[in-house]
């Protein structure tokens, strides 16, 4: 490493020390091209996959699935059946591969950590007052602490868009730095067990403007996000194209500036295989085959599970298995 590489590094850990400089850093990242981050993102949409190819496409995008339920009326019974279904989603087809995750709220770890207990499918937990971000921090630190102690190993956080888009930057990364140490020191002592991985919700949907996403990106990673996430689903507007690929190079470019790869994980309205493809060819046409793995690429869904799975029990068996052959997610 060069001392002027190492420099840098240095450099931009300092950030969150001042308001001043942390304001500087972000409002001089280089501003977005809307218009050519919508024609690329539609052009990379046209991409078309062969039939092995979208076998393999499929099969990934299986394994990149975050499958969630973030309901009110959630049950023990339910998020068990959830989990269930994560460790097998096709329990006719034990070549299946099963998903990344199964995302639950805090209340509801237990239950599904009970099912997925000595799995390779991870459990995630929205924490910090799900979905508006408001509430104190002790709060959302207690959020955070319970779920991880009951089990979870993957937090998704909510930034307060509130103090965001009001300019307060400072206040924005401190919470999200606390947040991060939370999901590290609730597991203190136990032997075995890894710290829990922090995905920061950016809800860009409510940030307005590309030139905000990108600098909600790099704070959110200047702060210790192991992954950046697009949104809630509980907004109008959530995952798309334009804004992933902006988030998409938010990570490269900070892993060429500080030598740490970063996630993304598009959440929200992405319903269908053929939406799942144009991610993954996004990925790779933007960040490469390094962040084509569940480490490091996940989709946020409840409905996109069955689409996948119905359109590989087509390839597989040239017969197209209607909705009513998959449990309903």
């Amino acid at each position: 490493m060069t001392a002027t590489a190492t420099s840098a590094r240095s450099d931009l850990s300092e950030l969150g020390r001042s308001e001043t400089a942390l304001r500087t850093f972000l409002h001089g990242l280089p501003g977005v091209d809307q218009v050519g981050a919508e024609q690329r993102a539609a052009q990379l949409g046209t991409r078309s996959i062969k039939t092995t190819a979208k076998a393999e496409a499929i099969d990934l995008a299986i394994r990149m699935v975050d499958l969630t339920t973030l309901e009110g009326a959630d049950t023990p019974g339910k998020v068990r059946a959830l989990a269930a279904k994560a460790l097998r989603p096709d329990p006719a087809d034990p070549s299946c591969p099963h998903v990344g995750a199964v995302c639950v709220y805090p209340a509801m770890v237990p239950y599904v950590a009970e099912v997925l207990r000595g799995s390779a499918v991870h459990l995630a937990s929205v924490a910090t007052s799900f979905p508006s971000g408001q509430a104190p921090l002790e709060i959302k630190l207690a959020d955070t602490r319970a779920a991880v102690e009951a089990g979870a190993d993957e937090i998704d956080m909510v930034i307060n868009r509130g103090a965001f888009l009001a300019g307060r930057y400072s206040e924005v990364y401190d919470e999200i730095a606390a947040i991060k140490e939370a999901c590290g020191s609730a597991d203190a002592g136990r032997q075995g067990r890894p710290r829990a991985h922090l995905k920061v919700i950016l809800e860009t949907g409510e940030l307005a403007t590309y030139d905000n996403v990108r600098r909600a990106s790099w704070l959110a990673m200047l702060a210790g996000g192991d992954f950046i996430k697009t949104s809630t689903g509980k907004v109008p507007v959530a995952a798309t194209l334009p804004v992933t690929l902006v988030m998409l190079e938010a990570v490269r470019d900070f892993r060429a500036a500080t030598g740490r790869q970063v996630g993304v994980k598009p959440a929200g309205g992405i319903k269908t295989t053929k939406d799942a493809i144009k991610y993954l060819v996004m990925v790779n046409e933007t960040v490469g085959p390094d962040w084509l793995h569940p480490d490091w690429f996940r989709f946020g869904a409840s409905s996109l599970l069955n689409d996948l799975l119905m359109q590989r029990t087509k390839l597989t068996t040239g017969v197209y298995a209607g909705p009513d052959y998959f449990t309903l997610d």
